[in-house]
Formats: structure tokens, C-alpha cells, sequence
């Protein structure tokens, strides 16, 4: 096919690692791809080797912004000759059509008719496939059900971002306790504390700003253990303390992670990184780590676990019955068996 194509990326960190696939299938008949992303997700374009330019959106989160997308759009006119949408919101489209991109492709989403004129219908939420192939689909080929995401960095970027932590290559965990959704897909910090104490390698505890909080709470409870104070099991907390490049690489370098469904667990996965992914209120049938080095932890799907969560995905951000069983009851030695 060839040719110039532009693709609006998805606003979460997971999701931007879950269009891998797509951009892979895109490049290899020859179409040139040009990524569209809010700053936050951008890194994780970059280390995508088949993407030849990431173009970053400025805008900020919230309204549509009419005049500002439209000026963006004018610059983009007369590059590309076709574009492919991952969000399914209305201001996802607008750039492409301002742009006079002649063919816009993606799903009929919100309000969408007129703006993306190659639709794909969208799945019934009851009946949606997993998120990767969601995205995949958008290539209009077959067979992907079977896509799996991979990531890329180089090496001398891997090399910097462990000597800046005087760490080496397997030589440390990572744990990613925030999960942006909200407390129903969090394993608790003591429940983290209490694995990052039992590791014999240094932790580090990585996440957003936001994450910081539980990170110093988790944090405090090792580094106060006198059984830690030989170095074996410090724990460093570097949420909200380096970029989103400097976590890929540190993901990448690790021994191996435990994290929520996040949007960390997807790059983990992307890297084949040994990983621990721990679910509660979200589903890893629709949204699940792509590696076959991935243990996923769901008490839903434990069949010795009595009485069993019929409650299971609810989907919350906050347990609707308040005692959040599928997490709690996820004890730190399960996990630390798996690793």
C-alpha cells in the first residue's frame, strides 16, 4: 500500500502499548507512520522502531478545543494520505478531517459519522474483543487475534537509565503499586511492602506523581525492617521521579515486576519481562499482559477460593460492596511464589 499515514494515539499509557501491533502490521506493507500523541504516552512511540516520527498534541486534557485543533490540523495538510484513529471520541477525529486526510479510518464512536469515512462498527461493550485486537482490527486484515505487543530501546538508553540508579541489568525488582483507574484495581501497600521485604534484590517502586504517596508508604514500611538494612531488600521510590522514558528502561533492565492492571503491566509485557499481574475488579480476558513469561493473579478464576466472587469484574473504581476481596485477599507469598 505505501504512502504517508498518520495515527492518533490513545491517551493511556497501556492502550498506546496495546496499538503496537497495528503500527507493525501498517509498516510492514509499506506505509510510513507518522504518531500523534499527547506527551504522557509519547515515549512509548518512541520505542516503537517501525513509527518514523512522533508528532506531540499540546493540548490539555478536557474540551474539544476547537481552535487550537484546527491551527494544528492546517500544518498537517498535504502530508498524509490516509489516518487511523485508536480513541473513538469526536475531538480524535477532528485533526484528520481539518486535515483533509482523504481516508479516515476507525470505529463509528461518538458523533462520528461524517469525520471518519472508513468505519468499523463498534463492538457491543457485552462482547468487545481484547484491547489489542480492538486496535488491530483497524488494519482491516485478518488473523489478528493473535498480535502481541513488543517494545524496543536502545541500548546505550538502557545502559544510561540503570548507571544514573548504580544498578545493573537484572539486578533489582520493580513494583508498580498505582493503577490511574482507581482503588478497586490496587493490591494493597502493605500487601507490597510486605513482598518488596522478601526479595533478595533492591526494589524500585515506580509509578506517576500521583503514586507517590503509597510509594513513600510502601518505601518507609521496608527501609524501616532491620531485617533490610543489609541493602539486600532497600526499596527505592522513584514515582513521579523520572520520565516515562527513564521507567521503560528501568522496566526493561529488571529482574522482573509485580504490578496492578496498569498501564506499567502492558510495558512490562512489552519487553518480556518476567511479571506478576495481579487483577481485582478489571478482567484479564479483555485486557490481559501478552507474555509468555506473564503470571496473572485473579481470584476470580481460583477455584479453591471460597465463597467465590460472583461480584467479579465489576469494573469499579471503588468496591461497590466495600470490602474489596479480590485484592485483600491476594496474600504477598502467593506472588512472591510466582517470581
Amino acid at each position: 500500500m505505501g504512502g504517508e499515514s498518520l495515527v492518533i494515539a490513545p491517551q493511556w499509557i497501556g492502550d498506546a502499548v496495546m496499538t503496537e501491533p497495528l503500527l507493525k502490521r501498517l509498516a510492514a506493507r509499506g506505509e510510513r507512520i507518522t504518531v500523534a500523541a499527547v506527551p504522557w504516552v509519547a515515549p512509548v512511540y518512541r520505542a516503537m522502531p517501525q513509527v518514523a516520527e512522533v508528532l506531540l498534541l499540546p493540548f490539555a486534557r478536557g474540551g474539544v478545543q476547537w481552535r487550537a485543533r484546527r491551527a494544528y490540523a492546517h500544518n498537517l495538510r498535504g502530508r498524509f494520505e490516509r489516518a487511523y484513529l485508536g480513541p473513538n471520541s469526536l475531538k480524535s477525529a477532528l485533526i484528520p478531517w481539518w486535515a483533509g486526510i482523504a481516508t479516515r479510518v476507525g470505529y463509528t464512536g461518538e458523533f462520528r459519522i461524517g469525520l471518519v469515512n472508513a468505519r468499523l462498527p463498534n463492538p457491543p461493550s457485552g462482547s468487545r474483543p481484547p484491547m489489542v485486537a480492538f486496535y488491530s482490527a483497524l488494519s482491516g486484515e485478518a488473523g489478528v487475534d493473535a498480535d502481541r505487543p513488543q517494545l524496543h530501546l536502545a541500548p546505550d538508553a538502557l545502559a544510561a537509565a540503570l548507571s544514573a540508579q548504580g544498578l545493573a541489568s537484572q539486578g533489582f525488582y520493580v513494583l508498580a503499586p498505582g493503577a490511574e483507574y482507581g482503588p478497586a484495581k490496587r493490591w494493597p501497600a502493605a500487601h507490597f511492602a510486605a513482598l518488596a521485604a522478601r526479595l533478595d534484590l533492591p526494589v524500585l517502586l515506580l509509578g506517576s506523581a500521583k503514586d507517590e504517596p503509597v510509594c513513600a508508604e510502601i518505601a518507609a514500611q521496608v527501609n524501616g525492617d532491620e531485617v533490610n538494612q543489609s541493602g539486600a531488600g532497600r526499596c527505592v521510590n522513584l514515582a513521579g521521579r523520572t520520565s516515562l522514558d527513564e521507567a521503560l528502561a528501568l522496566i526493561a533492565g529488571a529482574r522482573a515486576m509485580v504490578s496492578n492492571d496498569s498501564g506499567l503491566m502492558h510495558v512490562a509485557a512489552a519487553f518480556g519481562l518476567p511479571q506478576v499481574a495481579i487483577f481485582g475488579s478489571s478482567s484479564p480476558l479483555h485486557t490481559p499482559p501478552l507474555n509468555a513469561q506473564a503470571q496473572v493473579l485473579w481470584l476470580k478464576n481460583d477455584a479453591a477460593y471460597q465463597p467465590p466472587l460472583d461480584c467479579a469484574p465489576c469494573f469499579a473504581r471503588v468496591c461497590p460492596l466495600g470490602h474489596t476481596r479480590c485484592l485483600h485477599d491476594i496474600a504477598p507469598g502467593q506472588v512472591l511464589s510466582l517470581l
